[in-house]
């Protein structure tokens, strides 16, 4: 499942199209996806102009100049296309081999851009895992999807601090803790392995040892927090993950992957140069944990 960096690549990648777009018409080609459309779904957005996209986690959300929002989850295999009569299907630098089959072409969306010109946002989803909802935007936060999750990790609210609050007294793992999305919203596997190890820190690790008897940050809990910022930042500026079956907006491929120091690598060296490990992965939660063992403690 894309995780947050890919989810904000396609939000950056949609917007210059989709916001401030009228939406002419839309063509909902089957009664469902994961779940079914609400009703009236073409109708309640034809005619109507998106005025912001943005993301909650690994939701998009456009707001709808009618009062509604429409969320847009890309489930395991969901793509969005940008088409337009004149130039066709935008290229990228380089392109991924994804599904065009016009059968799995569940939702497009015909605009009047901002410049007045005319495009299609198309929504591809071989496995229909995806969905997309309107709900209007004054219930928004009290809905089911959106409720019970925690703090955005590229928000202003994520430091040492908050870190040693959401984990001071919890006794499982620091990994499982980070993919609590009651308590952080959108970290995913691949990313938390990723800044554990730049962290130098134990996917095993109790989580309540990154504060202090009083509640307070210790340091590894400053660096922790920095170093998530920073690992999602630098996955979103290479594009994302392209794992399975992930692509960008424009069809081109996120290649953060060839950064990884820990992620898929068992049985590699470590990537730190002063470490002589060798990458380990372990199952937590029936996922795969990579770190090393010898510089993550």
């Amino acid at each position: 499942m894309p995780e947050l960096p890919e989810v904000e690549t396609v939000k950056r990648g949609l917007a210059p199209t989709f916001e401030g777009a009228k939406i002419s018409s839309v063509d909902q080609n089957r009664p469902d996806l994961r779940f079914p459309f609400p009703e009236n779904f073409s109708k309640r957005l034809s005619g109507h102009r998106v005025t912001t996209l943005s993301r909650r986690s690994k939701y998009l959300l456009a707001d709808i100049d009618s009062g509604d929002v429409l969320i847009m989850h890309l489930g395991m295999s969901g793509s969005f296309r940008i088409e337009n009569d004149v130039l066709g299907e935008t290229p990228g630098e380089f392109s991924h081999a994804r599904s065009k089959n016009p059968k799995h072409d569940h939702v497009v969306f015909h605009l009047q851009t901002q410049e007045n010109t005319p495009a299609r946002i198309v929504y591809n989803d071989p496995r229909r895992f995806g969905f997309m909802d309107l709900i209007a935007r004054p219930k928004l936060s009290d809905h089911a999807y959106f409720k019970d999750l925690g703090l955005e990790p590229l928000g202003n609210d994520l430091s040492g601090e908050t870190l040693a609050q959401l984990f001071a007294g919890r006794k499982s793992p620091l990994k499982a803790a980070l993919l609590n999305q009651k308590l952080i919203a959108g970290l995913g596997n691949i990313y938390v392995c990723e800044a554990l190890w730049r962290t130098g820190l134990s996917p095993k690790r109790v989580a309540g040892s990154l504060a202090t008897g009083t509640g307070k940050p210790k340091q590894k809990a400053n660096e922790l927090a920095a170093h998530i910022r920073s690992t999602l930042e630098d996955a979103i500026k290479a594009g994302g993950s392209s794992l399975k079956d992930h692509t960008q907006a424009d069809g081109s491929l996120g290649y953060f992957q060839h950064s990884f120091a820990v992620y898929d690598r068992e049985g590699e060296a470590c990537r730190k140069p002063e470490c002589s490990g060798t990458v380990s992965r372990l199952v937590q939660s029936n996922r795969s944990t990579f770190y090393c063992p010898r510089c993550q403690t």
